[in-house]
């Protein structure tokens, strides 16, 4: 077993650690949660390019795009949120 393999085992744990921030009711473990689903996102497009898994980078791609654009509006006041949704 090549070193690599083993990378997704930390990916997990921080995939997993990461969701359990974003569902706290603090603001600050949400943040957080933020940074360290970033992580992950990272450690799985590694694992993922070692590993030949191209849909699977591509998801991370994604999943880290939809994380970039929740953090943007959740930084918006609350107001213009309203007039976009509109």
């Amino acid at each position: 077993m090549d070193l690599l393999d083993l990378l997704q085992w930390p990916a997990m744990v921080v995939t997993v650690l990461a969701s359990w921030l974003v569902a706290s009711s603090r603001r600050s473990r949400r943040a957080a949660g933020f940074w360290v689903f970033l992580a992950s996102n990272a450690l799985w497009v590694a694992w993922g390019w070692h590993a030949h898994a191209w849909a699977l980078i591509a998801l991370q791609f994604s999943l880290a795009a939809m994380n970039i654009r929740g953090a943007r509006k959740a930084e918006e006041p609350q107001g213009a949120a309203a007039a976009d949704a509109r």
